[in-house]
């Protein structure tokens, strides 16, 4: 990933990454549904846990802060999430004993390093293509309160003024196109929302992909591992916070760099 921005002004960089969750635990063992109070919300497994750990550290090297994180609600999300926030605000002498900490189990956190906050707008595309109907909750209720998702997250990152962008779930049977172009929507919106600050969004694989085929011309993705995630940059051209002082975003990962892979397609008149 590329270096960048972080300084206040006119000529400021604006970096935002969107990153895919960890592996999650019904990928790695079916049998998981047959018993599972929320079939539909599958958290992570272990190895799970350790790339998005890995990830985190990672990142602390992108060369540019990350101010803020936004994250879907679904738990796979969250706990990724809680991951890689554990690792950036991790408190080290140096990184080299960051780089030999195997888990987070044992991380001293600064919680003040980032803020953090839940946003609908980035969850798992809500039709029977991702989630099968005969999982996805009857009743419609996906989530327990908010109040008890934002508790996984770690204690002190919460930002409680933030405000979701989408203040309820898509409706289910949203089409692929919808989604795609809700995460497009999503990612524009909270960049225009949060323009002196550089972003994390915490979200699926198809957000990911919707991230690079939406601001790289005739890019088709066609792989997005766990944990993959898309560098954005744009250049912010005055302190103002509206979206007209901002250019359009340029995609800096480079196919199969990050974790996704995709084909440039040029069409033919």
């Amino acid at each position: 990933m590329g270096g960048g921005g972080g300084e206040e002004g006119e000529g400021r960089v604006q970096n935002v990454l969107v990153m895919r969750h960890g592996d999650r635990i019904d990928h790695l063992e079916p049998l998981w549904v047959g018993h599972a109070s929320r079939p539909w919300d599958p958290p992570l497994a272990e190895v799970g846990l350790i790339r998005a750990w890995t990830t985190g550290k990672r990142l602390r090297g992108v060369g540019f802060p990350i101010h803020r994180v936004l994250v879907s609600p679904f738990l796979r999300c969250l706990e990724t999430a809680t991951e890689v926030i554990r690792a950036l605000c991790c408190v080290v002498d140096d990184d080299t004993r960051l780089l030999a900490m195997g888990t987070s189990q044992d991380a001293v956190l600064d919680p003040s390093r980032v803020k953090v906050s839940i946003e609908f707008g980035l969850c798992e595309m809500l039709n029977s293509q991702a989630i099968g109907s005969s999982v996805a909750p009857k009743d419609n209720k996906w989530f327990p309160h908010i109040s008890e998702l934002e508790a996984l997250l770690p204690a002190g990152t919460l930002d409680h003024s933030a405000e979701s962008i989408y203040k309820e779930l898509p409706q289910w049977e949203e089409s692929l196109l919808e989604a795609r172009k809700r995460y497009t929507s999503v990612i524009q919106a909270l960049s225009d929302k949060y323009p002196n600050e550089n972003l994390l969004l915490v979200s699926h694989g198809e957000a990911i992909g919707a991230s690079v085929a939406s601001f790289l011309e005739d890019a088709m993705v066609f792989e997005v591992e766990y944990c993959a995630c898309c560098h954005l940059q744009r250049n912010i051209l005055s302190n103002s916070s509206q979206a007209s002082s901002t250019e359009n975003f340029r995609v800096l990962t480079e196919s199969g760099q990050t974790g996704v892979s995709y084909s440039i397609t040029p069409e033919f008149s």
